[in-house]
């Protein structure tokens, strides 16, 4: 990240800090304004509920929501994650999905740091497969928009904060 987007992230996080310093401010009075709604929409029910704004340091926006039957993700056969979850378990695809989301997407550009193509095809190939990047026709990837706050979800639950 250049030093310019780097200032542009501090001045933004320094600001969010601020606002929830604020005792006046609707973020520090209601701390849990989306479990107090969705308690309240769930009536009774166990549910889970996942939700993002992001804006990307490429300029792209996602706005994305899920809500999910706790009951439903208790009795479910979890190894049927095995497959999306593994694919993020090597340092490798962790980093290229960083890259991505930061912007670079070519081979060439995704490349540089690793060791052989034939590596790099193989860790994109794990996360294709998965889900978690999808390929264009002309060479590049990119990370699935209905994807970018599920993964940056596992990645803060993972202790990434």
């Amino acid at each position: 990240m250049d030093d310019k987007r780097w200032e542009d992230v501090e001045k933004r996080l320094a600001a969010l800090e601020a606002r929830l310093a604020d005792t006046s401010s609707p973020l520090a009075r209601d701390e849990f304004w989306a479990l107090d709604e969705l308690r309240r929409r769930a009536q009774g029910r166990s549910q889970v509920l996942f939700t993002g704004a992001v804006d990307l340091p490429t300029g792209e926006s996602y706005l994305w929501q899920e809500t999910v039957d706790a009951g439903e993700l208790l009795s479910a056969d979890l190894s049927a994650a095995a497959p999306a979850l593994s694919a993020l378990a090597h340092p490798v695809r962790l980093s290229l999905l960083g890259k991505v989301l930061h912007g670079r997407r070519t081979v060439a550009e995704l490349a540089e740091g690793l060791g052989t193509t034939g590596q790099l095809y193989h860790h994109l190939r794990q996360l294709v497969a998965a889900g978690w990047l999808e390929a264009s026709a002309r060479g590049t990837y990119a990370v699935p928009g209905a994807r970018v706050v599920p993964l940056l979800t596992l990645l803060a639950t993972a202790g990434l904060r």
